[in-house]
Formats: C-alpha cells, structure tokens, sequence
C-alpha cells in the first residue's frame, strides 16, 4: 500500500509498504483540507498525529484509510512500533483509526 508519513522515523518500520513524506511531495505547506484531498487521491494510508482532524475535516466518502497518532515523539513510536506497524498494516479503505495504547 501507499502510505504517507508525518511521523518521519516511522518510515523503516513500514517496509511492505511504499512510504512517502508530505516533505518530500512538497506538501509541507497544504493545508489540512488540501492534504487530505491529495492524499485521497494518491495514497491508500495517511498516518498522522492530528488529533484535530476529524473535527476539523469532513472526512465522509473517503477510499484515504487515516490512523492518528497520539505522539510524535519517537521513543514513544519506538515502544509501540509492533502495534503501530499491525494497526497500519490492519486499515481498509475509508478507515479512520486513532492509535491507543490500551
């Protein structure tokens, strides 16, 4: 699947996956609704630490399977990886999942 990464570090953990940046596309500077059009668009997965983007976005009619992420801080990612790494790997089309550690 087509994954695209806000978390960076997250990228090696992700290897049957191809894993792209909104940095490296040059979409650093879209903004939340533009983001999620392209990315509806071009990518099977966003992974993100957005807790806002439910509220903030309508995220209804999408094929973008979307998992959030309470951190971004990567020795918290590191301690979760397995489970990051299943939770991604489990998404379907048009699911929105946020990432707990219960």
């Amino acid at each position: 699947m087509r994954v695209l990464l806000e978390p960076v570090p997250l990228r090696q953990a992700l290897t049957s996956h191809v894993v792209s940046t909104t940095y490296e596309l040059g979409w650093s500077s879209l903004k939340n609704g533009d983001l999620i059009k392209a990315a509806n668009i071009e990518f099977d997965i966003l992974v993100t630490t957005d807790q806002n983007l439910r509220y903030q976005q309508n995220l209804a009619n999408l094929k973008l399977a979307i998992l959030v992420l309470p951190f971004a801080s990567w020795p918290k990612i590191q301690d979760c990886l397995e489970k990051i790494v299943a939770a991604v790997n489990s998404l379907r089309p048009g699911d929105y999942v946020e990432f707990t550690l219960g």
